[in-house]
């Protein structure tokens, strides 16, 4: 293979959330720029297809369930000695303030918030995270000023891990490490299959796309590519917008 600033031959990556959508293209995308992948998420059965699709040896899967922090204690005590981490896993539920509990919304935060970072800080009290490690946390343009109704339990949890990451980036520099995180608009992911939004809404709101398309859990994962390989060398505390232009509007 010829010249390659993109990549990620020598590095070992963990990617959470690596049972479907965004985190499961990353992995199988990841695996073909040679990388070494360490895979997560809860569903063993999914976690495995994942597996299956990787291509070359040496990958491994580990189930975990990130809301639970002894759970995230012991998968980090089992790592080796990592180059990077896709901090992906999370989720949405769609409600009106009017009906905002504290038990949904706990929920979404401990999984899309505190989990992510309570992996990074395990990760780097154990000294797994190599130095000149890449970090890469899956955002949303509603964590940095896309709003919309019923929405605000996912922006709020969203919008912390993007401020977070600006933190993380100013800390790590000095150890090498840099922390960005990708941004995307509406993804055609499994996300999209929970119910709450009618297909004639999906046709309304896909006017707002001047590339006229949602994305695809790819378009996300060759921005992560980009941020995990040597070519992003000079890039930290960055929230990267894959938006399909709908931000133009």
């Amino acid at each position: 293979m010829g010249y390659n600033p993109f990549s990620l031959e020598g590095k070992t990556i963990l990617i959470t959330g690596a049972s479907s959508g965004i985190g499961r293209a990353a992995a199988i995308e990841c695996s073909k720029m040679s990388a070494k992948l360490i895979i997560t998420a809860r569903n063993a059965e999914r976690l495995q297809e994942t597996l299956s699709q990787l291509e070359g040896e040496g990958h491994q899967m580990l189930l975990c369930d990130l809301s639970d922090s002894s759970a995230i204690n012991e998968m980090v005590d089992q790592l080796p000695e990592i180059n990077a981490l896709v901090n992906n896993a999370g989720y949405t539920k769609l409600l009106p303030i009017n009906f905002i509990n504290r038990d949904d919304f706990q929920s979404i935060l401990d999984v899309n918030t505190v989990a992510p970072i309570m992996l990074l800080q395990r990760l780097l009290k154990k000294k797994k995270l190599a130095k000149n490690s890449s970090v890469v946390f899956t955002s949303s343009m509603a964590g940095i000023g896309s709003s919309s109704v019923a929405n605000g339990m996912y922006t709020a949890s969203k919008g912390a891990l993007s401020a977070f990451i600006r933190c993380a980036a100013l800390e790590l520099a000095s150890k090498g490490i840099r922390v960005n995180a990708v941004c995307p608009a509406m993804v055609n992911t499994n996300i999209m299959e929970s119910g709450s939004v009618s297909e004639e809404q999906l046709k309304e709101d896909l006017k707002h796309y001047p590339l006229g398309r949602y994305g695809e859990p790819n378009d996300v994962a060759y921005a992560m590519i980009y941020l995990l390989s040597d070519a992003s060398s000079w890039v930290t505390g960055t929230n990267m917008v894959i938006d399909g232009g709908v931000t133009l509007k």
